[in-house]
């Protein structure tokens, strides 16, 4: 019997796919032991039930032996606590915002239906309600972040949402070499700007400022999302979008390093989704080869693709520990915690008939269509709490929720204020 704390790990082992990131080691290894047993069985129990394990696992830490054949380091972080203030860089996956107050009433999240779940109107959300930032904030007993373009100040003491639908990890200039047309919106260094630009505003010292900081939680990404999906949108091959990676994870890293050398001491940096199980990546890459598909239905090309950029991210995130080992940075699992939602679905309330098609809209994934959800005419279902998409781009409301609940669980964040 294997016993573990984390959901995570537990939702990997008993329904196991080949996975780049850094469990997939040791789930491999755990999965290999299965011959030595009559039976072999994965159970999740709380911390508070895994005193033992805790102690052996110090314990081999302390003796500095290797930990499985394939020497995987475990980073052993939490966060620390109190947590006052909440920054959040990244895309529409945590957007609350700042895009539609770039493109007031173009912008789909400007219109009915989003927001319907929560609060009952829109917000500038890029789904039906609530988001993954949302929970994360109300966990942490802070009010939600306002987007950083209200230009509020009075708004901003629990922190600010930088954060802007479209955005890309890499500037425009990136693209326009390759011949791809980019998003005209605020790239991950434009918010990185803008976020040293709010402290400097704020705090008239550094010293100020890294008190304010020592105190805060900040989130670089998710970002990378788009960087892919451009890519794809103007008929680029995933082979091709292999070869942005190494550029998409510098600017991640450079920025995560650039956050910490502003004086945050506790960043979150999440991976990107399995892009291959998204309706609008199904639609532009649709095959009619069985063979690219998993057992769920995904698009194994372009999830092995993400797997991949992850499994960068991650080893770079380790050499930034060691370049900043008093701080605390930790990786937010966004492709193993979704990719179990869909294959636990059906036990956690989702409608498996719709498991990879939208509560709004259909056929069409171009946010400027008429077609797109929030647009006269275009169709929405009852019940947004059954499906795992929203728009065909991001996922409900529910979703964010329950991966919410497993990732605030997994990054231990446990603070009370």
């Amino acid at each position: 019997m294997v016993e573990s704390d984390s959901q995570v790990v537990i939702n990997a082992l008993r329904r196991p796919r080949p996975d780049l990131s850094y469990l997939g080691g040791v789930v491999r290894e755990l999965l290999e032991l299965r011959p030595c047993f009559d039976e072999l069985h994965f159970f999740w129990i709380r911390r508070g039930g895994n005193i033992v394990a805790h102690k052996l696992a110090l314990y081999v830490f302390s003796c500095d032996v290797p930990f499985f054949s394939t020497h995987i380091l475990v980073v052993r972080q939490e966060i620390r606590c109190p947590i006052q203030s909440l920054y959040q860089l990244g895309d529409s996956i945590a957007d609350t915002g700042n895009t539609i107050r770039i493109f007031p009433y173009i912008a789909a999240p400007s219109r009915r239906p989003f927001g319907e779940s929560f609060p009952g109107y829109p917000t500038g959300r890029w789904s039906d309600g609530r988001l993954i930032i949302d929970y994360i904030a109300t966990a942490l007993r802070l009010p939600l972040l306002n987007p950083y373009l209200t230009k509020n100040a009075s708004t901003f003491n629990n922190g600010v949402n930088f954060a802007v639908g479209g955005s890309t990890a890499l500037d425009s200039s990136f693209f326009l070499a390759k011949g791809i047309i980019p998003p005209p919106l605020p790239s991950l260094s434009v918010q990185l700007g803008w976020f040293k630009r709010y402290l400097d505003s704020v705090y008239s010292t550094p010293t100020e400022r890294a008190d304010k900081l020592s105190k805060s939680l900040v989130f670089v990404g998710e970002t990378g999302y788009n960087d892919i999906a451009i890519s794809i949108y103007q008929g680029r091959s995933v082979e091709e979008a292999y070869t942005y990676v190494p550029s998409i994870v510098e600017a991640i890293i450079n920025t995560t390093r650039e956050v910490i050398k502003y004086g945050a001491t506790q960043v979150v940096v999440p991976g990107t989704f399995p892009l291959g199980c998204f309706p609008w990546a199904l639609h532009a890459l649709g095959s009619n080869d069985p063979t690219s598909y998993d057992e769920i239905g995904c698009l194994k090309s372009l999830n092995d693709l993400n797997a991949f950029l992850n499994q960068q991210l991650q080893e770079d995130l380790d050499s930034l520990r060691k370049e900043f080992p008093n701080v605390v940075i930790l990786y937010a699992d966004y492709y193993i915690v979704f990719y179990s939602l869909l294959r636990e679905a059906s036990t956690l309330g989702f409608d498996t008939r719709v498991l990879l098609k939208p509560c709004c809209g259909e056929g069409t994934y171009n946010v400027l269509s008429l077609k797109f959800c929030g647009n006269i005419g275009v169709s929405v279902c009852p019940n947004p709490n059954i499906y795992i998409h929203w728009d065909g781009i991001h996922p409900t409301q529910e979703v964010y929720r329950q991966m919410s609940d497993i990732l605030i669980k997994d990054l231990k964040m446990n603070c009370t204020q």
